[in-house]
């Protein structure tokens, strides 16, 4: 019997999951401390060409932050000619509001669309609908880490002369027919936010792509324009994945395949296990499609249900409780009539997620969820 007086399950335990790489870490640190190069050098070249080979594509190239590699992608297809200020791109309603900043920020236009309410991904038999004369672009969001409907997706962009461009900061490693997260659009955007699956110890990001020459725009970009010292082509930033984070997602990248097979486990038991009238618990999609980044489960009563599983010792966050549209950033979408959207925001509640999660801590979340009262 759970009660008040139980241990506490973390969210997310960081210092736990490091602590299992830990000689690892502290020899890739010396690594780097001893090679006296810290920015742009060999422990970057080797995790992009890493990287690249897990995901499946030809590039990888690391930057600054999950936001940055999205930004960076739209840029560079700014300079290459194919998006112009002004441009619509579509992206899912329902997402966090870095997929929103990385179109606005580049002056294109983002256009919420409603997502699917099994998946809470980008619904494809809307996405038709949006597409008017100044559309040149679908950003898909792997929500949660579910991979997006992308042969829909695909289909409809092939069909209008679109871009497929994937937000896959939550998805690392999520796949389906033997193809990863990464690999199903033009490019994709990742965040090594140190919580995600594949996370730095500080911010990170990486571009992945098929296309040589939106790699190598990219590069440029992320270092103030250069692929030369001192020779600026274009008018780039300062987003480069550093030496320490990059040593720190070479060693944890060996260990992501096994970690997310732990994530897989968990969802199996808490999807198996946790049946409640006023709970309803994601579905698992096709094998593999779900890295499991977060476990999000929805109730008409969420406050209720955050309040009882905190009685009972289960830490819970919100992802996400406003919806882009209606942040004041964005005042100029308050117009949106987005009732799905804003149901799942008002209803969506995360449960302890992480490889590290012990058997007793994951029957502690389902028996304080099935203790959770009827009214």
């Amino acid at each position: 019997m759970v009660t008040s007086a139980s241990p506490v399950v973390p969210f997310l335990d960081l210092r736990e999951a490091n602590a299992a790489h830990a000689d690892e870490l502290k020899a890739a640190a010396a690594r780097v401390i001893d090679s006296g190069w810290y920015v742009m050098g060999e422990e970057l070249s080797c995790f992009e060409r890493e990287f690249a080979a897990w995901c499946g594509v030809r590039h990888a190239v690391g930057v600054g932050n999950g936001l940055d590699a999205l930004s960076l992608i739209l840029r560079a297809y700014i300079d290459m000619g194919e998006l112009a200020e002004g441009d619509e791109v579509i992206v899912p309603a329902n997402t966090f509001i870095a997929t929103f900043l990385a179109v606005s920020g580049n002056r294109l236009v983002p256009v919420p669309v409603e997502p699917d309410d099994a998946s809470f991904n980008l619904d494809p038999s809307r996405v038709e609908d949006a597409i008017g004369p100044r559309t040149r672009a679908i950003m898909a969001v792997h929500l949660y880490g579910r991979l997006a409907d992308m042969a829909a997706l695909a289909t409809i962009a092939r069909r209008h002369g679109l871009l497929l461009i994937e937000d896959a900061a939550q998805a690392h490693g999520a796949a389906s027919l033997g193809r990863k997260a990464g690999a199903f659009g033009d490019a994709a955007g990742f965040s090594f936010y140190p919580g995600k699956n594949l996370g730095a110890l500080g911010d990170g990001g990486a571009v992945v792509t098929d296309d040589d020459r939106l790699a190598a725009a990219v590069r440029a970009l992320r270092n103030y324009g250069s692929v030369e010292k001192y020779r600026h082509d274009r008018q780039g930033v300062n987003s480069r994945l550093d030496e320490w984070q990059a040593a720190v997602l070479r060693v944890k990248l060996r260990h992501l395949d096994a970690e997310n097979l732990a994530r897989q486990r968990i969802a199996a038991v808490y999807r198996q296990s946790i049946v409640h009238p006023a709970i309803r618990v994601p579905g698992e999609g096709s094998p593999g499609s779900h890295a499991w980044h977060l476990f999000v489960v929805r109730s008409a009563r969420r406050d209720a249900l955050r309040k009882h599983l905190a009685s009972r010792g289960v830490q819970t966050l919100v992802h996400y409780p406003i919806p882009p549209h209606r942040q004041e950033a964005y005042v100029q979408l308050r117009h949106l009539s987005l009732p799905l959207t804003e149901r799942i925001h008002d209803e969506v509640v995360s449960l302890p997620m992480g490889p590290r999660l012990r058997a007793d801590q994951v029957a502690q979340v389902v028996d304080a969820c099935l203790s959770f009262p009827l009214a």
